[in-house]
């Protein structure tokens, strides 16, 4: 009597153990499908997110200081979300109006003086001796008119300047929409939050919520580091750049330095060139170029070993070479949105995969 009892349990405990590994597999391909239909969907619809992205990046920040002061002044929380974005909308209208007139000055100088530079660095580099190219014989002088006659005409082409004035247009209404969304996700950012989260499977909640109890710093700490890293850059960049070795334009070399850090290694790199070739355009010797290498690798060093990782905290262990891949497969893909999501997704999927394997995030 105990053999087939024995055997009759086995083959329950078996066929459970099927039925199990069945749902899982079923739930497992259900998240992938819709995993890849939300991926579908926004890469669909990636003209339009730049101005969601913003806002709703801008109010997840500024949301625990708004619970905060809600909670503390027993007000309304409405109340703080319009004084903020008024708060912002200031701040964004000082900077345009005070700096705006002479970033523009600056950057027309950048390219009237662009020239110059070009044609100093041919010359410096083929000894002022005329070069073939395309069979004609052409000293620096005639490579850099060619150059910018060519970009000129580009220019002229009236479809180029059709699409120039499009994409102007498409800028002011991004901006007006950014505007827009900031000041109702600021109000209702809990609700869409809510609504968000509604919408996973009710036994997958706790899960998702679990993982997000471990994402939430992480992001808030990251999105506020990148701050940041962009305003030390800046004021950084200035200092060494302006009032230190004081080369022309470090408004806008600044400027440059402090928004490349939004994109590092790729971004910080181009502006180090770009900055080097202002700084040969106007070196008077040696120490002038061996000063400059210095500002870069202190700068450099700065960011890297000091305020990033203080800053950033877990955010900074993603592996180099991951970041790089993130980026350029955000902007192949999603353009300027998918740039500034890059890291933030490479995080999520870092700490759901830990959280799913029951490891710790930071051996990942």
């Amino acid at each position: 009597m105990n053999v087939p009892e024995t055997r009759s349990g086995e083959v329950q405990r078996a066929e459970g153990a099927r039925t199990t590994t069945s749902r899982h597999t079923g739930e497992t391909r259900t998240v992938v499908l819709t995993v890849g239909a939300i991926a579908v969907f926004l890469y669909l619809i990636r003209p339009i997110l730049l101005p969601f992205v913003v806002a709703g990046i801008v109010a997840y920040i500024g949301t625990p200081l708004l619970d905060w002061l809600a909670k503390r002044t027993r007000l309304p929380r409405s109340l703080f979300a319009v004084l903020l974005f008024l708060l912002l909308l200031g701040c964004a209208g000082l900077i345009v109006a005070v700096a705006g007139q002479r970033l523009a000055a600056e950057a027309a100088s950048t390219i009237t003086d662009l020239r110059g530079t070009l044609e100093h660095l041919l010359r410096q580099a083929t000894g002022d001796q005329s070069i073939r190219i395309f069979g004609q014989s052409m000293d620096a002088d005639q490579i850099v008119r060619t150059i910018f006659d060519r970009i000129r005409d580009w220019f002229g082409q009236p479809d180029q300047l059709a699409s120039i004035t499009g994409s102007g247009l498409v800028a002011v209404m991004a901006t007006f929409l950014t505007a827009v969304l900031l000041i109702w996700f600021l109000v209702s950012g809990p609700g869409v939050a809510r609504g968000l989260f509604w919408m996973v499977p009710p036994r997958r909640r706790p899960l998702v919520a679990q993982i997000w109890l471990r994402l939430d710093p992480v992001l808030k700490r990251y999105f506020l580091g990148v701050a940041a890293i962009v305003i030390y850059a800046m004021a950084a960049a200035y200092i060494g750049l302006g009032l230190i070795l004081g080369l022309d334009h470090a408004v806008l070399l600044a400027l440059m330095t402090g928004l490349g850090e939004m994109l590092p290694i790729i971004g910080s790199t181009a502006v180090a060139i770009i900055a080097g070739l202002v700084a040969l355009h106007t070196a008077t010797g040696i120490m002038s170029i061996v000063a400059f290498a210095v500002y870069a690798i202190v700068l450099r060093l700065s960011i890297d070993q000091i305020v990033a990782p203080l800053v950033l905290g877990r955010a900074a262990n993603l592996h180099p070479v991951l970041i790089i891949f993130c980026f350029l497969a955000g902007a192949v893909v999603f353009g300027i949105t998918g740039v500034i999501l890059a890291v933030p997704v490479a995080l999520a999927v870092k700490i759901t995969l830990a959280t799913l394997y029951g490891e710790d995030d930071r051996s990942g």
